[in-house]
């Protein structure tokens, strides 16, 4: 096992709690994004900040991190095969995160996602170090094997603190594994210095191209309207195992020319310069913080009003359109609705943006801090 630690650590910083994030990878994904976002705040704070990754060593983060942040690449993917292949993986995982409490000594450790967490709180037995789990997706969606059922049964009630985004994501946990829980939102997070190249006529739609964002329902949403609509075409953003699919049902429907999917974005949320119209057709979610960005970026949403977080961004009828979860035709008719209407994507779009401020930086990385002062306290 290589462990390969960028070391960036400031010589001016203050005698605050030292916070050591772990979860499984720094890629183009919505967790990632949040670490990224609170190590940043807290770094430019003058705080000392770490992230613990298992990522391998010439792994790139795909979000920027501030040059004070000390990242930790333990260089252990994801074990495939059978599930003795997986615990034994597992083993050196925990391991290694031994070997990084040691070395950065932090104060308090915060994980993101289940098998992060598990692993989190079994490497700070030894050192007692206390840590603040965190459930990102929606658990009613998400199954885990009788192994890491079980490993979170005996890990979760070990943490400090227990924090999610939604109250019914917090509900589906029984007490004992949600010890002292918080609810806080995601922070918003838009581009630095971001052009606006919007032609008024492009649907946008960003996220992993899999069975949990149902992408094919978007697109039949939108082959049902786009004769109607001939100037305005749709865009995802996103890659993932269900390309083929997807351009196979493209192509089945005669939209080549009006769909594309151009895979990621070349800088984090720079789809915000050309979208016209956010959609989220999603099955589920934690808490979908391309939501919140269309809605800074002032743009209007029209979303699957899907378990959990939707609801609590939109408003229907005021800061976006909420329809009922996987009803495609009443998708379309909500997408017809605001490419119809200028009037209509204005004033949502208006709303929408002055309801992002609850959820800017500053208010939610307060919300952690304070866990994060109350962890590290005296016992």
């Amino acid at each position: 096992m290589e462990i390969t630690r960028i070391d960036k650590a400031s010589e001016q910083r203050a005698h605050d709690a030292r916070v050591l994030f772990v979860l499984p990878s720094l890629g183009a994904g919505g967790s990632e994004r949040v670490v990224t976002t609170l190590a940043n705040f807290w770094a430019g704070q003058g705080r000392e900040v770490g992230i613990a990754n298992f990522d391998e060593a010439a792994f790139s983060p795909f979000y920027s991190l501030a040059p004070e942040v000390d990242l930790f690449r333990l260089d252990l993917p994801a074990a495939s095969g059978r599930l003795p292949s997986q615990i034994l993986q597992t083993r050196r995982r925990v391991k290694a995160l031994m070997q990084i409490y040691r070395e950065f000594e932090p104060d308090v450790v915060i994980s993101f996602l289940t098998k992060a967490n598990v692993m989190a709180l079994l490497a700070a037995s030894p050192s007692r170090v206390p840590v603040i789990i965190s459930e990102r997706n929606n658990p009613t969606l998400q199954h885990f094997n009788l192994f890491w059922r079980m490993a979170r049964a005996y890990a979760y009630p070990k943490a400090f603190s227990f924090v999610t985004m939604t109250r019914g994501a917090a509900e589906y946990y029984p007490e004992s594994q949600r010890p002292r829980t918080s609810i806080i939102p995601n922070p918003v997070n838009l581009p630095d210095g971001w052009d606006n190249h919007r032609k008024g006529n492009t649907i946008t739609a960003v996220g992993r191209l899999t069975e949990q964002k149902q992408f094919h329902l978007l697109i039949d949403a939108f082959a049902k309207i786009a004769a109607d609509f001939p100037s305005w075409n749709l865009v995802i953003w996103g890659e993932g195992a269900a390309r083929a699919e997807l351009e196979q049902q493209r192509s089945r429907l005669g939209l080549d020319d009006r769909i594309a999917m151009p895979g990621l974005t070349e800088k984090p949320g720079q789809w915000i310069e050309t979208a016209d119209v956010f959609v989220l057709s999603s099955a589920y979610e934690g808490w979908p913080n391309v939501i919140v960005e269309a809605m800074a970026a002032e743009l209007p949403v029209v979303a699957f009003d899907c378990e959990h977080g939707v609801a609590d961004m939109i408003d229907d009828g005021v800061t976006g359109r909420l329809v009922q979860q996987g009803d495609v035709p009443s998708l379309a008719d909500a997408l017809a609705s605001v490419m119809r209407d200028g009037a209509l994507r204005g004033a949502l779009a208006h709303a929408a943006l002055e309801a992002s401020a609850r959820f800017n930086t500053e208010a939610i990385a307060d919300q952690w801090m304070q866990i994060v002062e109350e962890a590290n306290a005296p016992r």
